[in-house]
């Protein structure tokens, strides 16, 4: 009888893991933070448990939002802002950190990536109004009080200084993905297996489907925005796509984008699509839209110069062009 004992209770084993796995099912809300529309995904029990879990990712967000929104004149970064030129802030270490690793960001891309592209006049139109380029000085004019150069840290004392006048600072290149990233970070923390935070297109995943497959991300066509043309699988990661394919104008039949090189005034051009894949939302967020300013060549070639990040870019003419460690098999 013993020389069954063995396998029968390994069998039991192996249907207690399953039931348990079978058990659980894909909850998910979609709700307005940010600004933005965020979509929060996670596998529970049941749906109260899960609403615990959704409430507590809500509560982080919303907590990020209060710290580094510049329209919240209560924020320590408004604070920042209206400090300019003036005196250094100090501030939590939290906000801190983010900035200096921005600048970090910005170094890396030779300032194609720059939080303080909140100091540029808003000349270019996208909603339709406008009818003529503006003229070089106005382009010219618009970005005096940009340059992340003019950001001064103290790491002793943590505060911030912002050199000129009127200058000033906003995160809307990288705090949804940081949002995400913290989000995530607190339901793995609370013993949330497996889940999605989507902060509008930056896209974090951690542990797997219930029916033990990756999470798969779709790549958008950008020139028909409602059809994907690659599923990817995704397992620990973040994956942001940064595309013109909405907002845009044409002058001299030349296509310009609303993400704009904070170095110049100047839309980029040359490509509609931008998607980068990241260990952290954070870094891909910033980088998606650094790639689409830098432009294929010098974006691909910096991309391809750092561990554990990939991209996928889509030029005006509808070209593929990828990273090195990165392969798509259309659908």
């Amino acid at each position: 009888m013993s020389k069954y004992l063995k396998p029968y209770n390994i069998f039991l084993f192996i249907v207690i893991i399953t039931f348990q796995i079978e058990a659980q099912n894909i909850y998910k809300r979609t709700l307005k933070l940010m600004g933005s529309r965020f979509d929060i995904t996670v596998i529970a029990k049941d749906s109260t448990e899960a609403n615990t879990h959704i409430d507590t990712a809500i509560d982080e967000i919303s907590r990020i939002e209060r710290l580094i929104s510049s329209w919240d004149i209560n924020s320590q970064t408004s604070e920042i802002n209206r400090k300019a030129g003036i005196q250094p802030v100090k501030v939590d270490r939290e906000l801190f950190d983010l900035i200096k690793r921005s600048l970090a960001i910005s170094k890396l891309t030779d300032g194609a990536f720059d939080i303080s592209y909140a100091s540029m006049d808003r000349i270019w139109k996208f909603d339709g109004s406008m009818t003529k380029m503006p003229s070089e000085a106005d382009i010219a004019d618009s970005v005096r009080k940009v340059g992340f150069q003019n950001i001064v840290l103290d790491d002793v004392n943590s505060t911030v200084f912002l050199k000129l006048k009127d200058m000033k600072i906003g995160f809307g290149a990288i705090g949804k993905g940081y949002a995400a990233d913290k989000a995530k970070s607190m339901l793995i923390d609370q013993g949330v297996a497996s889940g999605i935070i989507n902060a509008s297109g930056d896209m974090t995943t951690w542990g797997k489907q219930t029916n033990g497959d990756e999470w798969k991300v779709a790549i958008t066509n950008p020139l028909n925005k409602n059809k994907a043309f690659a599923l990817l699988p995704i397992t620990d990661g973040a994956v942001v796509t940064s595309g013109d394919y909405e907002k845009y104008v044409n002058f001299n039949g030349k296509r310009y984008t609303h993400i704009i090189d904070p170095r110049t005034g100047y839309p980029s051009t040359g490509i509609i699509s931008v998607t980068v894949f990241a260990p952290k939302a954070e870094l891909a967020d910033a980088l998606s839209t650094s790639v689409f300013v830098m432009g294929k060549d010098v974006g691909l070639n910096r991309i391809n110069q750092l561990p554990h990040i990939e991209c996928i870019i889509i030029d005006e003419d509808g070209n593929i062009f990828t990273s090195t460690n990165i392969k798509i098999n259309k659908i």
